[in-house]
């Protein structure tokens, strides 16, 4: 008896996941759109590093008049509450083209760039899982993450508990790469990976140099190695002032010193004649590329 009281505690969890029309909104756009220490296993699992259909990062929105704005963020550290996903929606899309699959180690995120890989540690009992972050939502403000029913097992949640979110940098980058299809000799970068050609190609026509002054900056690449840096550098300043930043054991390529016109046309720019997808920080920082 206990047992099939057990059981039916369980459902009912379950079941009340999915109130206030969360089935209905997950991986859906009607809405308008300390170092890390993991298993090395996770290199290895080809359903968290495999490709997705599309890399989604998408637009500002709000949840109940309070906004969120998607944007790649590799430093992600965040703690929240996090729930489950409704069983129910196994086999539905998300927002990126992939499966829900309520069998493997997936999450929700509002913010962050799809797909992410993550990990997620139980402040109750210290459990940690690696996830893959492949749809938006949880569309409540009351959570930061809903976890598939796998990954909850796996940290000892049962309905709704305190969690810690650190986005896994290398392993975010690797599947990013493996999404959008950038070769593996690549620069690692905060917001991008991009390849710094020998020869800069013949370029279509590009912003003027830019005044120095503005409180935007764009970030182009982060490198371990400051020749590198310093190469990309040199060929950037035709887009504005370009500089190389040592920070947090890399060397940063941004162009400093832009007003919001001028940071626009030079991110419009460097999509168009370079194909990046360049990082936007606001005062140091970090702001939806698409949000000027």
């Amino acid at each position: 008896m206990k047992k099939l009281v057990s059981l039916a505690a369980l459902v009912a969890v379950l079941a009340g996941c999915a109130t206030g029309n969360d089935a209905n909104i997950y991986g859906t756009e009607s809405l308008a759109e300390e170092d890390l220490s993991t298993n090395s296993a996770v290199l290895n699992d080809s359903y968290l590093m495999a490709a997705a259909p599309k890399y989604y990062i998408g637009n500002a929105y709000k949840v109940d008049d309070v906004q969120y704005i998607p944007s790649e963020d590799l430093t992600y550290n965040q703690t929240g509450i996090a729930g489950i996903i409704p069983a129910e929606l196994n086999g539905q899309k998300t927002t990126n083209g992939e499966v829900f699959d309520a069998s493997q180690m997936v999450a929700t995120s509002k913010t962050l760039p799809l797909p992410t890989i993550a990990k997620v540690t139980n402040l109750d009992n210290g459990e940690s899982v690696i996830v893959r972050v492949n749809n938006r939502g949880p569309f409540v403000n009351t959570r930061i993450m809903d976890l598939s029913p796998a990954a909850a097992q796996k940290i000892g949640l049962n309905s709704q508990a305190k969690v810690q979110v650190q986005v896994l940098t290398e392993q975010s980058v690797m599947v990013k790469n493996a999404t959008i299809g950038t070769p593996n000799d690549t620069a690692v970068t905060e917001t991008s990976v991009t390849v710094a050609p020998a020869e800069a190609p013949a370029p279509a026509p590009q912003p003027e140099p830019v005044a120095a002054s503005g409180d935007y900056t764009i970030q182009l690449a982060a490198f371990y190695a400051q020749d590198s840096a310093d190469a990309m550098a040199q060929r950037m300043k035709s887009y504005g002032d370009a500089v190389v930043v040592n920070e947090g054991g890399m060397y940063k390529v941004r162009i400093v010193n832009l007003d919001a016109t001028r940071a626009r046309n030079v991110i419009n720019a460097l999509r168009t004649n370079e194909g990046m997808a360049p990082g936007l920080l606001k005062n140091g920082r970090w702001v939806n590329a698409d949000s000027i």
